[in-house]
């Protein structure tokens, strides 16, 4: 592999031993990618923020204490604790304690303390063609599709080596050439009705994260206009039920104004269709509960965005949730504090939801065992909730959330997804 004047330099220590073990590690990591040689970065995002034992913070601890500093802007996914809120939960001391050590270790070295698993809703949101290096999944499939940077899907641990060198191995998606499409799914007679439904993003990216596993998918039908919040879920979905990095939809994303474009000239390697019938089983899917009991309603994976508090605000205005559910948003600090000043934080709180912040349910051992149903608009949630927290799980609208908090039991509104 071809390594530059100024990567030899790190790799022979002259610029410090956090840069030196930081390359040691990239370019041991770049022949196992098959890399030439490296490229550089203009952006980072770190997964490796959350706790998962003494493991990761050992290693957060000891880069910061040889004096490691992050060579290009760099900003934090979310933490394994909510470091304000901590204690309103079922998250014990010893495990905030060493939470709280490693978020401060990778303050240390110069990171943003966004603190979110949504960076593209901060200030730090990449441009098209920007060269970075991300993790967290959904977080990479988001800046790949919707916004046209590009990253690999860089593991904990491998992202803070990148961001300290300020290089990464010049192979995969950042290149032009693999970011072709690769697998072609055809909307089939889908109403534009069931398109405008506010879970039908989520439930597509369900779907086809299922149908492309790791290969590029280019869906074309869609015939309405996505929210950036639409495109969230779908990333998020994409990412989870399969391990998609990139995904194109014909009309919507930047690299797919057409159908040949998404391909960059070539054939699809293969060809399916989607119907109405598998994005109803689909759907169900999302749901693992059986009944109407609920214990919690959980919303924000990926963090709640201010677009998100505002949509919430009038549907729980001069309500009250039901006094045995628990009604919860996961959320990033920039994103509370611009909903705050938007106005909309008031009635949602009058509700009787709680808010806690740089953390979710499945980074942090937060919820107490008697919580064993929850009900969420996440396909995220929805699809890790079971095996990761052992609960059991219904998928609705933001507004089914609601009106189930509020009556105490599952109330969902099917009408537009089992009509014939």
């Amino acid at each position: 592999m071809h390594l530059t004047d100024g990567d030899r330099a790190m790799l022979d220590g002259a610029k410090g031993a956090a840069p030196q073990l930081a390359m040691q590690i990239l370019v041991r990591m770049a022949e196992v990618y098959g890399a030439d040689e490296l490229m550089d970065i203009t952006q980072a995002h770190i997964d490796s923020t959350i706790y998962l034992g003494d493991a990761t913070l050992e290693f957060a601890e000891r880069l910061a204490a040889l004096g490691a500093k992050v060579a290009v802007p760099t900003s934090l996914n979310v933490s394994g604790v909510d470091e304000c809120g901590w204690k309103d939960w079922a998250v014990p001391a010893d495990w905030a304690a060493k939470a709280a050590r490693q978020m401060l270790a990778y303050e240390r070295m110069g990171a943003v303390p966004t603190w979110t698993c949504a960076p593209y809703q901060t200030k730090m949101r990449p441009s098209f063609g920007q060269q970075i290096a991300w993790g967290e999944s959904n977080a990479i499939a988001f800046a790949n599709s919707v916004i046209g940077a590009r990253t690999e899907r860089y593991p904990d641990l491998l992202d803070i080596c990148c961001a300290i060198a300020g290089r990464v191995p010049a192979v995969g998606l950042h290149l032009t050439e693999n970011r072709a499409g690769q697998l072609l799914l055809r909307l089939a007679g889908i109403p534009r009705a069931l398109q405008q439904d506010d879970q039908f993003f989520a439930v597509l990216g369900h779907l086809v994260g299922k149908l492309a596993g790791d290969l590029i998918p280019v869906i074309e039908g869609v015939d309405v206009v996505p929210t950036e919040d639409h495109l969230k879920a779908f990333s998020a979905a994409v990412a989870s039920s399969g391990r998609v990095a990139l995904f194109h939809i014909v009309g919507v994303t930047p690299e797919a104004g057409t159908l040949d474009a998404a391909f960059q000239g070539r054939a699809p390697r293969q060809t399916q269709e989607i119907t109405i019938a598998d994005l109803r089983a689909a759907r169900r899917e999302l749901t693992t509960a059986d009944g109407q009991p609920l214990d919690m309603v959980i919303l924000g994976s990926p963090h709640f965005s201010v677009a998100e508090f505002v949509q919430l605000a009038p549907l729980v205005a001069g309500k009250r949730r039901h006094a045995k559910v628990k009604f919860l948003i996961t959320s990033g600090r920039f994103m509370k504090e611009m909903a705050e000043k938007a106005g909309v934080l008031g009635p949602i709180v009058d509700f009787g939801a709680q808010i806690t912040l740089d953390t979710c349910i499945l980074a942090s051992p937060m919820l107490p065992p008697e919580i064993k149903t929850l009900m969420t608009n996440s396909p995220k949630y929805a699809y890790y909730a079971p095996s990761l927290l052992n609960t059991r799980v219904t998928f609705g609208s933001l507004a089914d959330c609601v009106r189930s908090a509020v009556e105490g039991r599952v109330v969902r509104d099917d009408s537009l997804w089992e009509t014939p």
